[in-house]
């Protein structure tokens, strides 16, 4: 397969889309549905791509002049190039989390996502507990999130609509020191799909590259019911070392294909990991909001390398694009239009992203109303608008549940 090099040329004529599979029937003893196993056995069998220009249908913002790639049993549907900045309030599929994770140091604020010289690029900084600072109340995690010492940003979908298909990612991941890519510290800088809110289906895929050394990749995969907390069992990890790759030094294409069969990862083209139906956690079966975020563990440095002290800060991933390919046997997701039409209630289930969203918090936790609060002009409330502190817990509207 190759690598998935942007390349820019004069527009041409259109060509077709990624054949459908001949055995298009759609039921399977397979947890979560899917395609027969000749179905599915076809469409992984052959992952050589041919170019062509990007055809009419696909949602985002696509180039006219790029090649992208094309995948048997494949279709693109969402290519982001970044070309130009995104209006993450007014995009009708993308926007910003304003959460942030319990065991990292980071919250998550719109302004830390930014759109510089065609690359969409996050910034983790340190917060001095100056300037804007984001309320308690958290709607991406539907909990107060207590003050953390730095800001960064999360890209995400607004809905739980993506599922079977390719997801591809060309990124830099982080220098931890300005001018020495060699140098290793703590971070982990991500693409990933994530089923939103976790409480009841906590469900998720990921690509992480960290800090420990400059060609660390690592791979999730997580499987739960009824939980709001990581435990070891919920989780199978795949470890990759890019031997020879400096993953800060250069920007590299990241993948990975996930059917109802298994989930395969690929770097610049390499098969790096697999997770298939044999192994102890079951592959994930419910729709998903697609993520890219860049974090940094607590103090304990327990994930993402053990060289946290290392670490100098402004810090920055940088994204040059991004692409989603809709598996051909998926008869449900994404929605056919890009609108909510085919999502169901459980989809939509606790699944606001920010106060600026204007997705309702549908839903409760252990019978609790998760808290929410009000969008000011475009970010969130912070407590200088509220007279209050960067060290104080803001009861924001509604009932806070307590975890």
């Amino acid at each position: 397969m190759p690598v998935q090099t942007m390349q820019k040329r004069s527009v041409a004529a259109l060509l077709a889309s990624a054949a459908l599979i001949p055995d298009a029937s759609f039921a399977s003893p397979l947890r979560g549905g899917g395609g027969s196993a000749a179905a599915v056995a076809s469409t992984t069998a052959n992952r050589n791509a041919s170019a062509f220009t990007a055809p009419a249908g696909v949602f985002g913002h696509p180039s006219p002049t790029a090649d992208y790639p094309t995948y048997p049993g494949f279709t693109l549907w969402l290519a982001e190039e970044f070309d130009v900045p995104l209006d993450l309030d007014a995009d009708p599929i993308w926007t910003w989390s304003d959460g942030g994770l319990r065991e990292g140091q980071v919250r998550f604020e719109k302004e830390a996502i930014k759109f510089e010289a065609g690359k969409m690029v996050i910034e983790a900084s340190v917060n001095d507990g100056t300037g804007l600072q984001p309320q308690s109340c958290s709607h991406a995690e539907k909990e107060p999130v207590p003050p953390k010492t730095l800001r960064s940003g999360e890209l995400r979908t607004k809905h739980n609509m993506f599922r079977y298909g390719r997801y591809e990612v060309r990124m830099r991941a982080p220098t931890v020191q300005p001018g020495n890519t060699e140098i290793d510290g703590n971070y982990i800088s991500t693409m990933f799909a994530f089923r939103d809110g976790k409480f009841k289906h906590w469900r998720e895929i990921d690509i992480e590259v960290t800090g420990d050394t400059e060609s660390s990749v690592t791979m999730n995969v997580l499987n739960a019911e009824n939980t709001d907390a990581w435990r070891p069992d919920i989780q199978s990890t795949k470890r990759f070392e890019a031997e020879g790759k400096n993953l800060r030094a250069d920007f590299h294409n990241y993948a990975f294909e996930w059917l109802p069969s298994g989930i395969t990862w690929y770097l610049d083209g390499q098969k790096v990991g697999e997770h298939s139906p044999t192994d102890d956690l079951a592959i994930p079966e419910f729709s998903t909001k697609i993520m890219m975020n860049l974090w940094v563990f607590n103090f304990l440095y327990g994930f993402g390398g053990h060289e946290g002290k290392n670490n100098q800060y402004p810090m920055r991933s940088e994204y040059e694009w991004f692409r989603f390919y809709k598996w051909n046997l998926d008869d449900k997701y994404p929605c056919s239009d890009a609108s909510t039409s085919c999502l169901t209630e459980e989809d939509m289930y606790l699944s606001s992203n920010n106060p600026c969203d204007g997705i309702p918090q549908t839903g409760t936790r252990n019978g609790w109303h998760p808290c929410t609060t009000s969008c000011h002009s475009g970010h969130q409330a912070n407590s200088v608008d509220v007279g209050l502190s960067n060290g104080t817990a803001v009861r924001d509207q509604g009932q806070i549940f307590l975890p």
